[in-house]
């Protein structure tokens, strides 16, 4: 009898306190938010990273399209986000998304980079919490002088001499 309870205890019990202590652990995504100083659409060396962006994560469900889930943070000196997401969040869609920018000239969103793509669940074979975000940036109102040289070199980057 006493094997019985010990099998149970083995194949049932044990088990499911390993996977709650799994699925208790938070993720912890990671990106960063620059300002596009030529305006290009991508980052360059003039591309500068902005201290004290906020930066969402926003999980909406798979059905209703409605959010399920919602948290911000901080850029640091470095341009650089960290922020924890509790849960597994393994039926739902979650974003992290550009929410505003303290640079008075560097507030528009590159609408093609304002929302990067970030799985947050555990049940798709990663076994690490840390979760990196594409990076994300906003457009300067002006281009800088240099861009136009910088650009230049760009394009002929390729070109045989």
């Amino acid at each position: 009898m006493s094997r019985v309870v010990l099998v149970l205890l083995a194949l049932c019990v044990l088990p499911a306190l390993v996977s709650a202590k799994i699925v208790g652990k938070p993720f912890h995504v990671q990106g960063r938010v620059y300002c596009d100083t030529c305006r290009c659409g991508f980052e360059t060396s003039a591309t500068t990273y902005i201290a004290g962006a906020t930066v969402g994560i926003k999980c909406m469900n798979r059905n209703s399209m409605s959010l399920a889930y919602s948290v911000e943070g901080v850029t640091d000196e470095t341009g650089t986000y960290n922020i924890l997401v509790e849960d597994d969040h393994e039926d739902q869609i979650c974003e992290s998304v550009l929410v505003s920018s303290p640079i008075s000239d560097c507030k528009s969103a590159d609408p093609g980079r304002s929302r990067a793509n970030v799985v947050l669940t555990r049940f798709n074979g990663v076994v690490k919490t840390k979760r990196f975000a594409n990076n994300m940036g906003f457009f300067k109102d002006q281009a800088l002088p240099e861009c136009t040289q910088l650009l230049k070199q760009y394009l002929n980057y390729d070109r045989p001499e």
